[in-house]
């Protein structure tokens, strides 16, 4: 195939680059936003909670599809269209609070970001060298992963505060008309042609069933409490049976379904493909938690919350450009900065873990920097391992189904997550209710000087009783809450130290079979 020439190389990428952002922008704004829109749209949270699960499972499935468009209409098109169809769902979204209408333009953009992001992707693999692809991918990671945890909640944070959500929509419409251009004007490179498969309507429809089941139940089961809810337990074994039936469609088809059992034949894209789960609930989990912590127990403003991981980017973004440089210039192996990232990620998270309810940005900053050097190198790292060695027929599947485990592995996070925070903040509740004794003389002293602080501020005394035992009663609720969140902290450090051991075995022993096969085949 051609490669892109060098004139119009740097076109080509910023295009790629600046469409990819139109993903980031419009795959977070529910992050700071759920309130206003929540207000502007009079939904409740059951009829808004689908245009997190619309977006979501369009895009897992835009991930899944996009290998199939790419050969019927070719990377270049679907990545041109996909861009337009952003663009066009951000312009009639910021102008609508029809709830209805706003969920199917989520939809569209879901399905949108999950094809250009796959298209995107493929084409920088293919349109240059592999010795470029340590930078190159470096720089597509910079606006596929870097702007989405920090650069966009800063400016949705921003606009919020400042506008409205609408401008969260709008500011999407440039970058992707900007995007576009660019596109148009810049070389592709041009794939070889092959036989054009007909479409697997069986096989998209049990695997659409599985990913609607699986997002709804990931996004909504924490607020539903799991399986005491019937419709989470229904949806669990639907989408449960819908998936193991799209695998055995899959094998019975041959491999001329829409996945690619040939991807598992690399070692290197198996070992990736499961590191992706652990990494997208790192990333996700906590992109997650901070800003949440920062929201419910600092009392941030969305802008605030959302400048907090915004620092964080640029150690995200030096970190990928050390590991490109350490791939490229040095021939350093991918695989050797992935032990460093998951330290780094671990020793952020345990920093966290110690936060209290008087700590600021200041308090949080250096574990916020450490968490963004250590992602970089881990993303980086996983991302070459996945997809160097494969050929250009299944890169794209490659690419789409590594997006897909990476998704569903924040989902799982974050789910997790928003459990544990649950739980923990009711049963610590419990316990610190246990130690406020009553007539106990820390209790006494406690309510008797908040009594006579309102109560020299003009309060009725029998109001400021009233009232301080209210605040006594917040006070201990918001002190389960900052153990909570502690304890999520904690968690996801502890994440990666039963994960790590797994994931050197799992390596290990790829690396043995590859080694065997290719013995046996000798």
């Amino acid at each position: 195939m051609s490669r892109a020439r060098p004139t119009t190389g740097v076109l080509l990428i910023a295009g790629i680059v600046l469409a990819a952002l139109t993903e980031a922008i419009a795959s977070t704004v529910l992050a700071l936003g759920r309130g206003d829109i929540i207000g502007d749209t009079y939904a409740t949270p059951d009829e808004f909670a689908w245009l997190d699960v619309g977006y979501i499972a369009l895009k897992l499935i835009g991930f899944m599809l996009a290998p199939w468009l790419m050969q019927r209409f070719s990377p270049r098109n679907v990545l041109i269209g996909a861009t337009l169809v952003m663009g066009l769902a951000c312009c009639v979204a910021a102008v609508s609070a029809w709830l209805e209408l706003l969920i199917a333009l989520r939809i569209l953009q879901g399905f949108a970001g999950g094809a250009l992001l796959v298209a995107g992707q493929a084409i920088i693999f293919r349109g240059y060298p592999r010795a470029l692809q340590p930078i190159l991918q470096a720089l597509f990671a910079m606006a596929a992963v870097v702007a989405s945890a920090t650069l966009a909640p800063a400016l949705q944070g921003w606009l919020i505060d400042s506008h409205s959500w609408t401008w969260i929509f709008f500011s999407v419409v440039p970058l992707a008309l900007a995007a576009t251009g660019l596109l148009f004007i810049a070389d592709h490179p041009m794939p070889a042609r092959g036989r054009q498969p007909s479409f697997d309507w069986l096989g998209f429809s049990l695997l659409a069933a599985a990913l609607f089941c699986f997002t709804y139940v990931l996004s909504q089961g924490s607020r539903w409490d799991w399986f005491e809810e019937p419709r989470i337990l229904v949806l669990t074994v639907i989408g449960t049976a819908a998936l193991l039936g799209f695998i055995g469609q899959q094998v019975l088809t041959g491999g001329q379904g829409l996945l690619d059992f040939s991807l598992f034949k690399s070692s290197d894209f198996t070992f990736a493909f499961i590191v992706s789960f652990v990494a997208g609930a790192a990333l996700f989990g906590s992109a997650y938690l901070i800003p949440a912590f920062a929201l419910s127990v600092l009392a941030f403003t969305p802008t605030d919350a959302g400048l907090l991981l915004l620092p964080s980017g640029g150690f995200f973004v030096g970190s990928l450009l050390i590991a490109a440089w350490l791939f490229q210039a040095r021939r350093v192996p991918p695989v050797a900065t992935v032990p460093l990232g998951i330290l780094l990620i671990m020793a952020a998270m345990w920093m966290l873990s110690g936060s209290t309810s008087e700590s600021g940005s200041d308090d949080m900053m250096a574990a916020i920097l450490l968490r963004g050097l250590g992602l970089g190198f881990l993303f980086l790292s996983i991302t070459l391992i996945a997809f160097t060695h494969l050929n250009s027929r299944n890169l794209a599947s490659g690419i789409g189904l590594f997006n897909t485990g990476r998704q569903l592995g924040g989902l799982m996070g974050v789910a997790g997550l928003q459990t544990l925070i649950e739980n923990h903040a009711v049963t610590n509740g419990v316990v610190l209710g246990t130690h406020v004794t009553p007539g106990g003389h820390a209790l006494v002293e406690r309510l008797t000087t908040t009594t006579a602080m309102l109560a020299g501020k003009g309060m009725d005394p029998v109001a400021a009783g009233r009232a301080a035992t209210s605040l006594l009663g917040k006070a201990v609720s918001g002190q389960a809450t900052v153990i909570a969140f502690d304890t999520a902290f904690f968690a996801v450090a502890l994440l990666f130290v039963f994960a790590a051991p797994i994931l050197v075995g799992i390596k290990i022993g790829l690396t043995r079979y590859a080694k065997a096969h290719e013995q046996r085949t000798n």
